[in-house]
């Protein structure tokens, strides 16, 4: 199979190198902060995407797409901001191939050391009779009118075709040569709905390379989503096809089934150079701490399985592989877990355990807390260590998380009593902090979650929809916390929320209540926004 690979990409016409003229570097140009946005309730304040921005900054990332500058104001102060204070990264602004949108990109990356706009048009039959209504010429002609407006703005263009790999390769290889002819200095190849297999996008991107004339003027990139669960293997068809940037999310965030996953990505072409021979620029050791920031802020979390980054990832159970594990790492493991930024061991936590231990296992987590986080960390720490006979990373994870979820939140939980059983109807008493008052209701329901969360809306009214409540435990045993999810919908507006505790109720109410201060925070921003259109 190694000599099929190697065979078939031999055959590939390898005129696309990186900006540096070394052909052997994969650019990884990260959408996390705009793609990965786009999933549904995982919007990101202005200092989540700039904490975000900083750690792709740190771990090589070659390109960041900061956002959508033209969507929102606050898209486009992000951008702007990030724009100012990244140090190494190219910062790119996505642009639609209209007037307005190009030259607000261009305003939002113009204080970047290296700035980027990415504009793109649709290229499917599908896309041009049903959402454009365009022919094949008024397509040719936007490309040419929106890379050249771009290009005279900034030095580096992206150009994508939105929907390329439904896309006649004949009609394909002219819009390409068109836009590359107008500036474009990256040509972007996306499977937009996730319909290509590996071999397949391989033929696609050899071909374009092969036969657009001007392909030697500019850099290949894939950008692959998940539909089909291809996304990495699609873009490493890619590379090996002559495209020479990737485009990936961290956790494989995105919209639908997400995109390519940064950090499988990366670690395919690290672990296997016999039939990937290529490299990053990325510091693999950032990849868990990476993967845990986006977790956190985004609200998605990550699954157990998941490669690389996943809380299995590196762990063995069975009594076969723990024999072998012993003896020699290799027999089960590919990669060290080093590698990515996890350790071999880790240090349990209990009741014992004193403030410098805590704090060391803090950092150790890739979280740096001020003085009051810390207090208020310890002492929900020395709290759960009562309750449990052994505190886990994830239990610290959590508690954390949760605890910088409510900070500065307007409605916060207090109390909460719970009466379930058979004889039913179950009740809730339900203490809540509304902008400092103190409010109590009580109410009933199908079940103790039901009365919970009806409680809540009595001392709160609002017409949210419940789209999702998710309960999963943090580590084993039945003393574990409970983390909940809840993802609440209002008027097209969505959020999701988190909570973590050993009583799964009191769990499933900080939840809501986490998401019902975003949905309440949404509001004030949008209606901001429109008497600022009045």
């Amino acid at each position: 199979m190694n000599e099929m690979i190697k065979a078939r990409a031999s055959t590939a016409k390898t005129k696309t190198t990186n900006a540096s003229g070394d052909h052997d570097q994969v650019l990884i140009f990260d959408t996390t902060l705009r793609d990965g946005e786009q999933s549904p309730g995982a919007s990101m304040t202005h200092d989540e995407k700039l904490m975000v921005a900083h750690q792709l900054d740190q771990m090589g990332v070659d390109i960041i797409e900061a956002g959508f500058p033209i969507a929102s104001n606050g898209d486009f102060e992000a951008v702007s901001e990030i724009a100012k204070t990244v140090e190494h990264a190219v910062v790119a602004g996505l642009a639609r191939a209209i007037p307005a949108d190009i030259d607000r990109a261009a305003e939002a990356v113009r204080h970047a050391k290296r700035g980027r706009i990415h504009t793109f048009v649709s290229t499917s039959p599908i896309h041009l009779v049903n959402q454009m209504k365009k022919t094949q010429e008024e397509v040719l002609e936007i490309i040419t009118k929106s890379v050249t407006q771009a290009r005279n703005l900034v030095e580096d263009v992206e150009w994508s075709g939105m929907d390329a790999t439904r896309t006649p390769i004949d009609y394909l290889c002219q819009t390409v040569e068109a836009a590359i002819n107008a500036g474009a200095t990256t040509i972007n190849i996306p499977d937009t709905v996730g319909y290509m297999v590996a071999d397949e996008y391989y033929d696609m991107i050899a071909e374009l390379i092969n036969r657009v004339p001007n392909s030697d003027k500019a850099i290949f990139s894939t950008h692959c989503h998940d539909d089909l669960g291809c996304a990495v293997s699609n873009s490493l068809a890619g590379a090996r096809a002559g495209a020479r940037q990737i485009e990936c999310t961290i956790n494989g965030l995105g919209e639908r089934a997400g995109n390519a996953a940064l950090e499988e990505i990366v670690m395919a072409i690290r672990t296997r150079p016999d039939v990937l021979p290529f490299r990053t620029g990325i510091e693999t050791t950032e990849l868990m701490r990476a993967s845990k920031m986006v977790a956190n802020v985004s609200g998605f979390v990550v699954q157990y399985n998941k490669a690389i980054v996943g809380a299995n990832a590196f762990a063995h159970e069975s009594g076969i592989h723990q024999d072998g594990m012993l003896k020699n790492a290799e027999t089960y493991e590919i990669m060290r877990p080093q590698d990515v930024g996890v350790k071999e061991t880790s240090l349990v936590m209990g009741k014992h355990s004193g403030r410098h231990a805590f704090k060391e296992k803090l950092i150790d987590l890739g979280f740096d807390l001020g003085d009051n986080s810390f207090q208020d960390a310890f002492r929900r720490f020395k709290d759960l260590a009562d309750k449990k006979k052994h505190v886990y990373d994830e239990d610290i994870e959590a508690l954390v998380s949760d605890e910088a979820t409510m900070a500065g939140e307007s409605i916060r939980v207090e109390a909460l009593t719970v009466i379930a059983g058979t004889s039913g109807p179950q009740k809730a008493t339900m203490t809540l902090s509304v902008d400092g008052e103190h409010v109590t209701k009580e109410a009933t329901g199908d079940g103790p979650v039901d009365a919970t969360f009806n409680a809540i809306r009595m001392i709160v009214p609002h017409e949210a929809k419940l789209q999702l409540y998710q309960v999963s435990a943090v580590t084993e045993g039945t003393d574990a916390q409970a983390e909940v999810s809840v993802r609440l919908e209002e008027n097209d507006m969505i959020a999701t929320g988190k909570g973590a505790e050993t009583d799964t109720m009191v769990a499933s109410a900080k939840a809501y209540v986490s998401a019902l201060n975003k949905l309440i925070a949404r509001r004030g921003r949008v209606h901001a926004q429109k008497l600022e259109a009045i």
